[in-house]
């Protein structure tokens, strides 16, 4: 997945037109520095802070928002994975951009539906890169914040030839998004048809902007990973469709998941919580949907493919 940035810049256009946005160019705001969002420009014109806040509404309607992490993986590719204590050598290495939430939002963009990123990278060379390559996948970066307090979240990330991968993940900037952003993102939460969140970021945060698109009839989607096995059921909830793969479900209800019947039943005990539909994903064997008036599921089998990387 290519880069992405944040400026946290001109949250152009609100609900009340006045002379304090027409008096900044589009030109101005673009050109701003990322580290100095359009809410500090109106701040050294020396307006209130309490009437920018109520102002810096993006006005755009957006089909696909998501609530997440960013992480920059450092990607080793090696014949086999090293045990404790052994250093082996690899054979390639790269630098790609990946995080849960940043995943689904490109995917989104790329598949032509008009996205926004709601999400904080640091204030480092690893943010600019994130920021620029949301740009260049066309999604929305008006809420996308940088930080000093810590470094953009990061993952290490070994492959071997089977495809199969060990990871370490540093959270970094993704913990540090919480309710302040929330709220100045709420007016593109309330106008999107979907919401998605997953775990890579505060689970209160994530909670959160869910209970705010609930609240507003829009629909959402959740993805419990990586998965915590006492999860706030708050999250069933507000989960229009909790999609998860065989472990998570295992780890969440104590069904063994192996096959389509065992996720039916797993998928029961979701919906029992309170999600109008589940979504188990099986790997090659596909995925299981269940919606909560439905009594029986249905299969999606899958295309049989190599794995390359199942990172």
């Amino acid at each position: 997945m290519k880069p992405q940035t944040t400026e946290a810049l001109g949250y152009l256009g609100h609900s009340n037109p006045s002379t304090m946005i027409r008096s900044v160019t589009r030109r101005q705001l673009v050109e701003s520095s990322p580290t100095q969002p359009f809410l500090t420009t109106l701040h050294s014109k020396g307006r209130s802070s309490d009437i920018m806040n109520s102002m810096i509404m993006s006005d755009r309607a957006f089909d696909v928002v998501v609530v997440g992490s960013c992480m920059t993986d450092l990607v080793s590719q090696a014949p086999r994975l090293p045990k404790a204590g052994e250093t082996i050598h690899g054979h390639k290495f790269f630098i790609g951009f990946g995080g849960k939430g940043a995943n689904q939002c490109i995917q989104a963009a790329r598949l032509g539906v008009k996205t926004a990123m709601i999400c904080k990278v640091g204030k480092d060379f690893f943010g600019d890169n994130y920021i620029q390559n949301f740009k260049d996948n066309d999604v929305h970066t008006d809420f996308v914040w940088q930080t000093s307090d810590a470094a953009t979240g990061a993952a290490s990330i070994t492959v071997n030839d089977a495809g199969e991968n060990a990871i370490v993940i540093v959270a970094g900037a993704n913990k540090l998004l919480g309710e302040e952003e929330l709220q100045q993102a709420l007016p593109a939460i309330r106008k999107a048809k979907v919401l998605v969140c997953q775990l890579e970021i505060s689970s209160q945060t994530s909670l959160q902007a869910l209970q705010m698109a609930h609240d507003n009839k829009v629909r959402t989607i959740f993805n419990p990973a990586p998965a915590v096995a006492d999860l706030d059921f708050g999250f069933y909830r507000v989960s229009d469709v909790f999609c998860c793969n065989e472990s998570e479900a295992e780890l969440l209800t104590g069904y063994v998941v192996n096959n389509v019947e065992d996720a039916h039943h797993a998928a029961q005990e979701l919906l029992r919580r309170g999600c109008t539909a589940v979504i188990i994903t099986l790997g090659p064997q596909g995925c299981v949907v269940l919606k909560a008036q439905d009594k029986t599921s249905t299969h999606v089998p899958s295309t049989a493919v190599k794995a390359v990387d199942t990172t």
